[in-house]
């Protein structure tokens, strides 16, 4: 297998042929609107299992490690964000993951493991959204019409119905207004789930809650990793570098009010999931807080229009998770299908669009009516994946760029010092 193109060979005008970079990564946006990307790829509904993650560690280490996570992702990313500036003032500006890891790193074979890594969590992220987002249609529909007979791979079917007509939207840019309502849903439906916790726990019908953690060593360590595993898989995101190349050069210093953004509706958001929800249930917390407010025996603990509201803002953010996850498949398949000499419109690239468009996004809608289980695994799935891409990679990069020296104030020299 031939190794990728070396750094010497990465000028600025290789992107005029390039029609991935032409017509999907166009660089054309703002710091915001690289934080409206940025904030739709990690603030989602997973944030919803924050509580079940605290029930595995408990208040004082689900601080902790909350806030630690927080720190060093953010840490991580603008760490990334200062190789890829370096590399724009080099003449290099680098628009993908695996060009960059590969041409810092001098590894062709870097070039290969970060496509594998980002393709399998693009792609089961994708999948994951249309499984939740068919999920949630199927709870709205058993609440309107408890006898009704739909069962739930036809409502992921109708959810990758609309995936198919929306992965038309030609370039990660033409996401930003969708990527900015997407944002004000999850601020939308944290501020109801959480006002229902509070509201919950306030009232005489305040559920019995106990915050013990397990009573075995061994049943305490496998929840406090699941726990830590579940709040990695939650900040990353793996998609930096592509979110980057959305900036109109030069794009020095952009990228951090686009984190400043971002990790200020983190802040909003996980904590205050994280801290009603457990307060609430303790450990009875569910992998979702919304199972908790909607129990299968009894009836629901939260007014239904506070529950149907969060229900429908979820569902609608999940369309704008699937896009922005699925920029990286599009970007690989037109830089080998389209024609950088035709326009981007032109009959001659919109057909092979709208052909493996439509085969992607029915792929990942087959394999989640395929595996109704995928969401539980997803988890662990990502956070196996977004380990490397988010949390060492980024300290690589940094350290064989800068060459930071042993005295020099830096979180990273505990990755790669020997380097």
């Amino acid at each position: 297998m031939a190794d990728p193109p070396r750094s010497e060979i990465f000028p600025s005008s290789r992107l005029d042929n390039d029609a991935g970079a032409l017509f999907v990564l166009q660089s054309k946006g703002e710091w915001w609107h690289a934080g409206f990307h940025l904030t739709t790829a990690i603030v989602g509904p997973t944030m919803l299992t924050l509580p079940y993650a605290f029930r595995g560690l408990g208040w004082w280490l689900g601080f902790v490690c909350l806030t630690t996570m927080g720190l060093v992702t953010f840490y991580a990313y603008y760490l990334m964000s200062k190789v890829l500036d370096h590399c724009e003032k080099s003449g290099r500006r680098h628009i993908r993951f695996r060009e960059l890891a590969a041409d810092v790193l001098g590894s062709g074979w870097m070039f290969y493991v970060v496509i594998f890594i980002q393709t399998a969590i693009n792609t089961g992220i994708g999948i994951g959204a249309i499984l939740l987002a068919g999920q949630c249609l199927e709870i709205m529909y058993s609440s309107l019409f408890p006898q009704g007979t739909l069962k739930l791979y036809e409502f992921i079917a109708m959810v990758t119905a609309v995936m198919v007509v929306l992965s038309q939207l030609p370039s990660f840019h033409s996401l930003r207004h969708i990527n900015c309502v997407s944002l004000l849903l999850s601020l939308g439906y944290t501020f109801l789930v959480v006002a229902a916790c509070i509201n919950l726990g306030l009232s005489k019908h305040a559920p019995k809650r106990e915050y013990s953690l397990e009573p075995s060593d061994s049943g305490r360590v496998f929840s406090a990793f699941t726990s830590i595993s579940i709040i990695a898989a939650i900040f990353g995101n793996g998609i930096l570098p592509e979110i980057q190349a959305t900036l109109a050069p030069p794009a020095t210093g952009k990228m951090l009010k686009g984190l400043l953004l971002c990790y200020s509706v983190i802040f909003f958001t996980f904590y205050s999931a994280a801290i009603s929800g457990y307060w609430v249930f303790g450990n009875s917390s569910s992998s979702n807080i919304l199972k908790n407010l909607m129990p299968d025996q009894g009836p629901t603990l939260a007014p239904i229009v506070v529950i149907g509201l969060a229900v429908i803002f979820v569902l609608l953010q999940l369309f704008a998770i699937g896009l922005v996850y699925s920029q990286v498949a599009y970007e690989i398949m037109e830089k080998k299908s389209a024609d950088t000499t035709k326009g981007m419109f032109s009959r001659r690239n919109l057909v092979p669009r709208l052909i493996l468009r439509t085969l992607y996004m029915a792929f990942c809608g087959f394999m989640a009516a395929m595996l109704p289980f995928f969401g539980d695994i997803n988890a662990v799935v990502g956070a196996i994946g977004f380990i490397p891409l988010d949390f060492v990679l980024p300290m690589l990069l940094y350290n064989m760029t800068y060459k930071p020296t042993k005295k020099s104030f830096t979180l990273v020299h505990w990755v790669n010092l020997p380097l």
